[in-house]
């Protein structure tokens, strides 16, 4: 039987097939159930989502959906990210991904998307369909004993205050204070109503594991909430002694004042030996906040949020950049989607960017590209590695003083 691909019906059979296959795409029991099929079908956006059928089988699952992106400068620019990506090991290496992923991308630049993202699994499969690595995370393990804040917590500055909420109030205030956060972090997107309630254990999927959190928020002198965090404890003890690691699981700041507030408290909790935190951003105040600074091991940083640029003129043109510069691009893109050349001219004041006939300054592919849109990667390192080729002596130097921002990009959610 021919294969068939094709968007997902809003019957509650399609979607169902769809939700299986995705589950076991990636490598969770194949059964749900009814009671898990019913929330998919009523709380997932199922309206992008497209399926390959063998007969009544889904064996391979794709979605998109309409995302909000902070850009540098603060500009707020619509993209389509892209989630639910599988293939049923039964299936493999027949196209499938490709056939899926070329659809949805054509479709998002007829929609007017000016890029695409994801947050990929695996590294090797998405840069061949024009997405680079735009946005990273860090992992932080705190030994509180050895930071010197175990015994130091003092109330916040200029009259702000720290205080233990509950799941009802994070999603009344959650939601416009994050809003506020999202829109001063570059690399940061928006968040549907689901991300509150799955958050807070209002919605809870079975195949997940939830701990109900502490919720912690920060509010400033005025009584303005302008920091929250969740995080759990594992309650252990060594003999006599407590020796309990803290999870945090979301720190937002709206202010540095925020964000120093909610460190020092999670910090400085008695009982607790040790913090973890994986999904914090690469200049994450942390470290910096410790008598000790090395008390803050980085376990690591790692690519987390990829862009693929779709519409590179009104890309370009969507950012601030802190200097004066023309740059013209050579862009390279086998999909043939966003390639072409194309003067940008930047200022503080504005950009603009259009197709052009002058001679390139620099060449590289449409995935690079996504690399050094947000500030993240420099066209030094690409150059370095090949990945950029300059045309023009001193173009190198040029895109880094255009491109680079002066804070490295964070997106704290995964989708």
């Amino acid at each position: 039987m021919a294969l068939n691909t094709r968007l997902v019906t809003g019957s509650d059979a399609d979607i169902d097939a769809w939700s299986r296959a995705a589950m076991l795409g990636f490598q969770h029991p194949f059964r749900l159930s009814e009671e898990e099929l019913r929330l998919r079908r009523e709380k997932l956006d199922h309206e992008r989502a497209r399926g390959v059928f063998d007969g009544d089988l889904c064996v391979a699952t794709f979605r998109s959906f309409d995302q909000e992106l902070t850009v540098p400068g603060g500009a707020v620019i619509d993209v389509n990210a892209v989630t639910g990506v599988t293939v049923t090991a039964t299936h493999r290496r027949r196209g499938l991904l490709s056939g899926l992923m070329d659809t949805d991308l054509a479709e998002a630049k007829e929609r007017g998307a000016l890029a695409a993202t994801l947050i990929a699994a695996e590294y090797r499969i998405y840069g061949r369909f024009g997405y680079g690595p735009a946005a990273s995370l860090a992992s932080f393990t705190v030994k509180g004993l050895r930071s010197g804040l175990g015994s130091r917590w003092s109330a916040p500055e200029e009259g702000g205050s720290v205080a233990f909420v509950d799941a009802a109030e994070v999603r009344k205030v959650g939601p416009e204070l994050h809003e506020r956060f999202r829109r001063g972090q570059v690399g940061a997107i928006d968040r549907k109503p689901l991300w509150w309630e799955r958050t807070t254990g209002e919605v809870r999927f079975g195949h997940e594991t939830w701990e109900e959190p502490f919720h912690v928020l920060y509010r400033d002198g005025a009584g303005v909430p302008q920091g929250l965090a969740m995080y759990t404890t594992d309650k252990k003890w060594d003999g006599e002694l407590p020796d309990n690691t803290l999870t945090v699981h979301e720190l937002i700041g709206t202010t540095p004042a925020a964000q120093r507030a909610l460190w020092t408290f999670l910090v400085s909790i008695d009982w607790v030996t040790t913090l973890r935190s994986e999904n914090r951003g690469p200049d994450d105040l942390l470290p910096l906040l410790l008598p000790d600074a090395r008390a803050a091991v980085l376990n690591g940083v790692s690519d987390f949020l990829w862009l693929r640029p779709l519409d590179v003129p009104a890309l370009l043109a969507s950012r601030s950049y802190a200097t004066t510069g023309d740059l013209v691009l050579e862009v390279h893109d086998p999909m043939g989607l966003a390639g072409g050349r194309f003067a940008l001219s930047a200022s503080p004041e504005g950009a603009e960017c259009a197709p052009t006939s002058r001679g390139a300054d620099l060449t590289l592919g449409v995935g690079e590209l996504g690399s050094l849109y947000l500030g993240d990667a420099t066209a030094t390192r690409l150059a370095g590695a090949g990945l950029l080729t300059e045309e023009t002596p001193g173009a190198v130097a040029r895109a880094n003083a255009l491109l680079t921002t002066g804070a490295r990009p964070w997106c704290p959610d995964t989708f």
